[in-house]
C-alpha cells in the first residue's frame, strides 16, 4: 500500500542501516533521526556512503541490515514508488520530449491525480520555482539551472513526505551553483518540506542545512548544526573535511582552561609555539593543532610564533594564500594580503579561538 503523501509524519527514524557489496561495507550501521521540516545534509568525500544512504532511503537500493520508519510505520520493506518520496538527481533525469509542465506533472499522472487537481499542483510547482515563462519549453531549450528547477518542481509537485536530493548542483558552474543554492533554500522554507541533501561541498552544506551529518567509510562521524560542525569538529578526520587544512604535530607546553599552547615541531628543532582550544585535553602529550589558513596571521619577527619558509604564493582575488614549511618539514597553508617571495621567512600566529588541539 502506498504511503500517504504530504508532510504528515513527525520523524524519519533510521536505525542500523547497512549495505554491503560483496565484502565491501558501503554502509555500516548508520543511525539517524530526521524531524519533520528539517533540511539535513549528508556530507563527506566520494565513497563515504552518503549517496548509498540516500538510495537506500529512497528504496532504489535494498538494505542488507537495519530499518527505516516514518514515525511507527516501517517503510524499508516498501517499493520505491510506494514510499511517496520526491527525488532530485544529479543528472536532472528530465524527459527530453516533454515540456516543462509535462515533466513536472509526470509523477502526478502516474499516480492518477485528476485533471483539475493535477493542473493546480503543476501551476503551484511552476510558480514556486519561478518557471512560468518557460513552462511551454522543452528541456533542451533550457539552461542547466532552469533544468534543475524543473527537476525540483517535479519532485515537490507530488507533495511528498520527504524530498531527497543527490548532489543536484554538481553539474552547474560556480555562479549557477550559488544561485541554485539560494533557490533550494528558499523553496525549502516556502514549502516547509523535509529534505535530505547529499553533497561533498562543505560550503554548500553549511549554507543550506539545519543539521549536517558528516560521513566517512560508511559510518556517521558527527551530527550537528552548521555552526557546531564548522567551529568544533569532533576529531581530526571531520576537521580535515571542514576546512582545517593545517594539521601541525607538536606537544603541549601549557594549558589554562581550554586554552592550550603547543610547541610545533619534533625534538631537536627550536620551540615554535601556537595557541588553540583543546578539543579534548592533551596536556603534556603529543597533539595535533588544526587550523584553517585564514586563521593564521603574519606577525613581526621576534614575537612568539611559528617560523615558516615560503614555498609558494597563490593569488585568490582579495588576497593571497601561501604555502610554507616549518623547520621540521611540516607544510603550512596561510593567508596574506600581499604576494610573498619564495624563500621568505615569516612568523605566524594562530587565532587562539579558532585553532583546535586534538590528541595525536
Amino acid at each position: 500500500m502506498m504511503l500517504q503523501t504530504g508532510q504528515n509524519f513527525r520523524t524519519l527514524h533510521i536505525e542500523g542501516m547497512a549495505r554491503t557489496f560483496g565484502d565491501f561495507k558501503a554502509l555500516n550501521g548508520v543511525s539517524l533521526d530526521i524531524q519533520r521540516g528539517e533540511f539535513v545534509a549528508l556530507l563527506g568525500p566520494s565513497g563515504c556512503g552518503k549517496s548509498t544512504a540516500l538510495n537506500c532511503i529512497a528504496g532504489l537500493l535494498p538494505m542488507t541490515g537495519g530499518t527505516i520508519r516514518l514515525d511507527d510505520q516501517r517503510i524499508d520493506l516498501l517499493k520505491t514508488e510506494e514510499r511517496g518520496f520526491g527525488m532530485v538527481f544529479q543528472s536532472y533525469a528530465l524527459f527530453p520530449h516533454m515540456t516543462v509542465r509535462d515533466n513536472i506533472g509526470f509523477g502526478l499522472r502516474m499516480r492518477g491525480v485528476p485533471g483539475a487537481e493535477l493542473s493546480r499542483r503543476v501551476d503551484a510547482a511552476v510558480a514556486l520555482v519561478r518557471m512560468q515563462e518557460q513552462a511551454h519549453k522543452l528541456p533542451g531549450q533550457l539552461s542547466g539551472g532552469q533544468q534543475q528547477r524543473v527537476a525540483i518542481a517535479r519532485a515537490i509537485a507530488i507533495e511528498p513526505s520527504l524530498v531527497l536530493m543527490d548532489e543536484p548542483l554538481s553539474n552547474l558552474d560556480a555562479k549557477l551553483r550559488l544561485e541554485m543554492r539560494q533557490e533550494i533554500r528558499r523553496i525549502h522554507l516556502q514549502q516547509g518540506a523535509t529534505t535530505v541533501y547529499v553533497t561533498h561541498d562543505q560550503e554548500e552544506a553549511l549554507s543550506l542545512a539545519d543539521r549536517i551529518v558528516v560521513m566517512r567509510d560508511g559510518q556517521v562521524q558527527q551530527v550537528g548544526s552548521p555552526a557546531e560542525l564548522h567551529d568544533l569538529p569532533i576529531d581530526l578526520a571531520v576537521a580535515d573535511f571542514m576546512g582545517f587544512r593545517n594539521r601541525l604535530a607538536g606537544r603541549t607546553l601549557t594549558q589554562q582552561g581550554e586554552r592550550v599552547t603547543v610547541a610545533i615541531g619534533s625534538a631537536g628543532h627550536p620551540t615554535q609555539p601556537l595557541t588553540g582550544r583543546a578539543r579534548r585535553s592533551g596536556l603534556g602529550e603529543q597533539v595535533v593543532l588544526a587550523v584553517r589558513p585564514d586563521d593564521l596571521s603574519v606577525q613581526p619577527h621576534g614575537l612568539p610564533g611559528l617560523l615558516v619558509t615560503v614555498e609558494l604564493t597563490e593569488y585568490r582575488g582579495r588576497g593571497f594564500q601561501a604555502t610554507g614549511k616549518t623547520a621540521d618539514g611540516q607544510t603550512v597553508y596561510f593567508s596574506v594580503g600581499h604576494a610573498l617571495r619564495i624563500g621568505d621567512t615569516v612568523n605566524l600566529a594562530s587565532d587562539p579561538d579558532r585553532a583546535l588541539v586534538y590528541p595525536a
